[in-house]
């Protein structure tokens, strides 16, 4: 059974997650930590929880998602991996940081790519990759389908749905895959959003105005 940590993290508000099973392997999806105190909340749950730290991964690589992933990487000793389409996002990092006045370590390079369809896996989980484009040209969902949950990044939000207006972003493009990636999903599963609250596939189905 996989548990599902969330931290909110930086002014963004964002998501940070951490899944862990039985086996006491761990992952960290979107790296949002930036912070001492941050970086000892999430130091003091993987101690205190016994965890052993397995990888790193990004949904998509806007400056919100990776500003943990050069300390977790350093201090773990564990890779991380994302889309190269979003790498072009990944290069301008620290500019992006200057611009909303922030200091960051420079993210590493991810040491592998992930393509649709790859499978990460960790203890005895297992996750599906689905490439979503259009909040981002490497924005990828993540599908566990033993226990229906997606983390999706910013692609679909409860009630909304990613920004397309950032560099990379189009409109059409994020639609279409949330109808053809997304949508096409069980409507019990669980969505875990990059912020905000959580939802399922057929609440936004029914209630998402963008649809």
């Amino acid at each position: 059974m996989t548990k599902i940590k969330v931290f909110v993290f930086n002014p963004f508000q964002e998501n940070t997650f951490l899944l862990y099973d039985e086996s006491n392997e761990c992952i960290i999806i979107d790296a949002g930590c930036n912070e001492e105190h941050e970086f000892k909340e999430l130091d003091t749950y993987i101690t205190e929880n016994n965890l052993t730290l397995k990888l790193i991964i990004n949904t998509h690589c806007h400056i919100d998602h990776i500003m943990g992933n050069a300390y977790l990487v350093d201090k773990y000793n564990v890779h991380s991996i994302a889309h190269k389409e979003d790498m072009p996002l990944l290069e301008r990092s620290n500019d992006m940081a200057m611009a909303f006045g922030f200091n960051i370590q420079e993210p590493p390079t991810p040491s592998q790519f992930v393509n649709e369809g790859d499978e990460i896996k960790f203890g005895n989980t297992i996750l599906k990759v689905k490439h979503v484009p259009g909040h981002s040209p490497g924005s990828i969902a993540l599908y566990n389908k033993d226990e229906q949950f997606v983390i999706v990044g910013d692609v679909l939000f409860k009630g909304g749905i990613g920004r397309t207006d950032l560099p990379g972003g189009d409109y059409h493009t994020l639609i279409a895959s949330i109808n053809d990636k997304l949508f096409t999903l069980n409507g019990d599963v669980v969505v875990y959003s990059g912020h905000g609250e959580s939802t399922t596939i057929a609440h936004e189905k029914s209630t998402n105005p963008y649809f």
